[in-house]
């Protein structure tokens, strides 16, 4: 293709009859011939007349141009002129399409399909073979399947973003094992650096041409949450550092009803230059424990969400106290302090110990317990091996008994000695120990130690070979304070001292409730090790596709636990939530130390970006230019010729006749009816009555909308969006429902209007009434809109009617149902009357009934509001509470679906055919 400036040509070589212009001219020019001038003496005697007729002795220069410039349009538009031609696949040979596929290309998803399209077309026009290929998603190794370019065509709809990234030794095994032949590339590049694209890059370019298409953007993503003293913790990276940026994140969860909702939202800046900027949230106990995920306002992508686990989750804590016998002294309560210390960041519980452990809290503190009894002992170590955590504390009794004496106790850190160590004592200090600071291995590492806490009583521990690596805190002199080891996939922890204030200060401090923080945070660590999860398996709740969206696991199989702990997600195990006997655990895509950085290529590849202008044929323009140029030419001959005056009507008549020959900018089909018609006739399509209330009508337009997506998914019924209909001016036969939803201010519709409405009903079309009022009135007129629901039927031809008897095809149509609620339950469903004649048949499950289709369907639940979805498909309007309101939801679409198989399909289910498959169906 041969290009000036933006402009292309198909068939440049034309161009050459440009050439011929000049020569074009002196021709025109040289007709007519220049008359002879003769003198002729007789001449005089016509001056003074006017000749009718005349005729110029030379072509003016103007209509020489006017000329020139019809035919140089002639051959511009023949040569095949192109507005933006796209280059990029000109060439000739086998072309390979390569998409990463990743969740760094969800952002600009739609614009990397158009490039795609456009290089499709482009070597459609070529006769170019293409391969398309998905790196998340590769063909059998060395299988490169090369089509026609309009055979990929019908497959781009179906091509999604993964979720994770390109396995690095599929993609090596796979591009080694390509067959030998030679082909260009086209890499539609997610942006994102990786180890593996260089040797692939290698590779493609010893089979032909690579060209990179990449979005120039940054690409933002979101490392897990996490805890900084006390706060969560959100860090957010991109690709490309710059001028400051803002960018929103918003907290999702659930509400008390079962609801997901935003729960919060601030704005993460980022500093000029920089790649990464942390936000710390800081949460209410509550809130923090409802939320589900993290994730970046406006972006649609799975990297830009973050996944909540059980390490943000609101700690259950059960105490138990070994004497409370001092009523009155509440600071002397050995759990007083603890209460105090725990009440904002956990939810405590008491009890007896059996019934806690059935409750199976997350963190049991033991309060100078000093002996557990054989019945409890049993259940309480399984807890803690399957992952509890108990947390005692000594005193008067545990110092006084015999346990963890001669030999370790299993529900004890270590072994103690007998008595303790206190001031005046055999083994007494001369005044009270401070505390070491916390080594790096320890959970309290880092906690500042305040001068005033001090110890003046403990119990100590036995000089064991393991004692050192039990040891989390100590005093100055090395003495044991807190100890801890492992139990199964839990842990005990024993305070060398009591929990109140009569062997030490710690516990009036601030850094008692860091400790108590510290350890609940770390009992069940965010990301555990391979070692931790080792011959588990976790079975996934929930996944996140490409684009972030939370979506139900379903039948996907277990995940082995070590590559839990790994945490890189795969086509096998994508990110999401997954559940193990007792805790969940989230894979984000990405990860605490993921590298988030751009692709740098060598400087030998075009890099083209993702913006595509539309190619324009002026071929059609040019021509239809040309065409008006000669027949103003035409009129320009006339004229100078002095034959205009006569030629007119002839001339008026040609020009009509070309008018009606030329291509018509609008035709009937532009009328609004026709418009219209086009519309409801091309799809199925469910209408709704405009009421005048414009809340009404938009929930309306979008409960039918969301209708329309489920009998989608479910049925062979592929609606279109729903068309609001108005009864005054719009044609009715075209719909096979409409949902009328009743407002007391709606006006009533004109005669007209009725009689459209009467025929509509006569010749099978269904309207729904809905007087959305089922919460606070029963059927008839007891509300507004009943009222108003009784004047607007007034004047309709509708039969008898009847509440949905339990045999009415409306309850087998699609679903098996016995209950028609929206968005609110309760009052019949009022529909048209069986008839008189009708009889249940012995052994069938329901009459005989007629194959006509009920012309109304009365009730009040709001159906449109159930139904009722957003732009962006989620559910628009909440429905009772938790999992009860959805089922109800579920139940409401499912009348919906009926409704309509029902308008569609008549009362086929009635046929007896259909009885066995019913009858196996209900299990009668």
């Amino acid at each position: 293709m041969f290009t000036i400036g933006s402009i292309g040509f198909t068939a440049p070589w034309l161009l050459i009859a440009l050439a011929a212009l000049p020569i074009l001219w002196i021709l025109l020019r040289a007709v007519p011939p220049a008359p002879i001038r003769r003198m002729f003496p007789g001449v005089a005697l016509l001056l003074g007349l006017t000749d009718d007729e005349s005729q110029t002795d030379k072509t003016p220069w103007w209509l020489l141009l006017l000329r020139t410039l019809a035919v140089a349009l002639v051959i511009l538009g023949f040569a095949g002129p192109v507005l933006n031609p796209r280059e990029e696949g000109l060439g000739d040979g086998p072309l390979l399409l390569m998409v990463d596929g990743t969740w760094a290309d969800a952002r600009d998803w739609a614009a990397r399909m158009d490039r795609v399209e456009a290089a499709l077309d482009e070597a459609g026009r070529l006769g170019r073979p293409v391969a398309l290929v998905s790196l998340t998603d590769l063909p059998a190794p060395g299988e490169l399947p090369f089509r026609a370019a309009d055979a990929w065509a019908v497959e781009l709809p179906s091509m999604s973003p993964k979720p994770w990234l390109p396995d690095a030794e599929a993609v090596t095994e796979w591009i080694d094992a390509l067959p030998g032949e030679d082909f260009d590339t086209f890499w539609m590049s997610d942006g994102l650096a990786r180890d593996d694209r260089a040797p692939l890059l290698t590779a493609l370019e010893g089979r032909g041409d690579v060209t990179v298409f990449e979005s120039p953007r940054a690409l933002y993503a979101l490392r897990p949450a996490g805890f900084v003293e006390g706060a969560v913790a959100v860090t957010a990276a991109r690709t490309v550092p710059g001028e400051m940026a803002v960018v929103t994140l918003s907290a999702r969860g659930l509400d008390p009803s079962g609801i997901e909702r935003e729960l919060a939202r601030e704005d993460l800046t980022f500093e000029a230059d920089a790649t990464e900027a942390t936000l710390e949230l800081d949460l209410p106990p509550e809130l923090r424990n409802r939320v589900t995920r993290f994730e970046i306002a406006g972006v649609r992508s799975a990297g830009t969400v973050t996944l909540t686990d059980d390490a943000l989750r609101r700690r259950e804590v059960a105490l138990i106290a070994g004497r409370d016998d001092r009523e009155g002294l509440e600071l002397l309560s050995p759990l007083h302090y603890l209460e105090r210390a725990l009440e904002p960041t956990a939810d405590l519980i008491e009890g007896d110990m059996l019934d806690i452990l059935l409750a199976n809290p997350d963190v049991l503190i033991l309060a100078d317990v000093a002996t557990v009894s054989e019945g409890e002992q049993e259940p309480l170590l399984e807890w803690v091996e399957s992952g509890g955590m108990l947390l005692r504390f000594a005193g008067p009794r545990l110092a006084g008994s015999d346990v963890s004496r001669g030999t370790e106790d299993p529900l004890m850190p270590v072994r103690l000695r007998a008595g303790g160590r206190s001031i005046g004592g055999a083994m007494s200090w001369g005044e009270p120990k401070k505390l070491r600071p916390f080594a790096d291995t320890s959970p309290f590492y880092g906690l500042p130690i305040p001068e005033e806490v001090t110890v003046s009583s403990q119990v100590m521990a036995q000089p064991d070979p393991e004692l050192s690596s039990r040891v989390i805190a100590s005093l100055a002199d090395g003495t044991p304070l807190v100890t801890r080891k492992r139990v199964g996939q839990g842990q005990v922890v024993l305070f060398h001292v009591t929990a109140n204030a009569e062997w030490s200060t710690l516990p009036l401090s601030g850094l008692f409730v860091q400790m108590l923080e510290r350890l609940a945070v770390s009992t069940r660590p965010a990301q555990p090790s391979e070692e931790d999860l080792a011959g588990t398996v976790w079975a996934p709740d929930a996944v996140l596709d490409g684009f972030g969206t939370v979506q139900d696991a379903g039948t996907l199989p277990g995940v082995p636990g070590e590559r839990i702990a790994a945490g890189v997600p795969a086509a096998d195990m994508p990110p999401g939530l997954y559940t193990g006997e007792d805790r969940r655990i989230a894979v984000n895509v990405v990860s605490a130390d993921a590298e988030i950085a751009p692709t740098a290529w060598p400087s030998g590849i075009p890099v083209v970006g993702l913006e595509l202008l539309d190619e324009v044929l002026l071929k059609g323009w040019l021509l239809a230019l040309a065409l008006a140029l000669l027949c103003a030419d035409i009129l320009a001959s006339l004229w100078i010729g002095g034959r205009l005056s006569r030629a007119s009507r002839g001339l008026a008549a040609a020009l009509t006749a070309l008018a009606l020959l030329m291509p018509q900018g609008a035709d009937a089909q532009d009328t609004p009816d026709d418009e219209l018609a086009l519309a409801a006739t091309a799809e199925v399509v469910l209408g709704h009555v405009i009421t005048g209330n414009a809340q009404v009508d938009r929930v309306s337009e979008a409960g039918l909308r969301g209708l329309s997506e489920v009998l989608w998914a479910r049925t062979s019924i592929e609606p279109a969006n729903p068309i609001g209909v108005n009864l005054e001016t719009d044609e009715l036969a075209f719909f096979p429902f409409l949902y009328w939803p009743v407002t007391e201010d709606q006006p009533i519709p004109s005669d007209e209007a009725y009689a459209k409405l009467n025929r509509y009903l006569r010749h099978g079309g269904m309207i729904l009434f809905d007087t959305r009022d089922s919460d606070i009135a029963g059927y008839g007129a007891s509300s507004p809109n009943g009222r108003k629901l009784q004047r607007l039927a007034a004047p309709l031809d509708i039969p008898p009617l009847e509440p949905i008897p339990q045999d009415h095809v409306l309850t087998r149509t699609f679903y098996l149902l016995q209950d028609f609620p929206g968005r609110y339950m309760g009052r019949d469903v009022w529909v048209e009357a069986s008839p008189p004649d009708a009889e249940l048949v012995e052994g069938m499950p329901f009459r005989n009934l007629n194959d006509n289709v009920t012309p109304v369907v009365i009730g009040g639940n709001d159906w449109a509001a159930a139904w009722a979805v957003d732009e962006n498909g989620g559910r628009m309007f909440p429905i009772g509470r938790g999992f009860a309101g959805e089922q109800q939801r579920e139940v409401s679409l499912r009348f919906g679906v009926n409704l309509i198989m029902h308008v569609l399909t008549g009362n086929y289910k009635s046929d007896q055919v259909h009885v066995p498959a019913l009858l196996d169906r209900i299990g009668q």
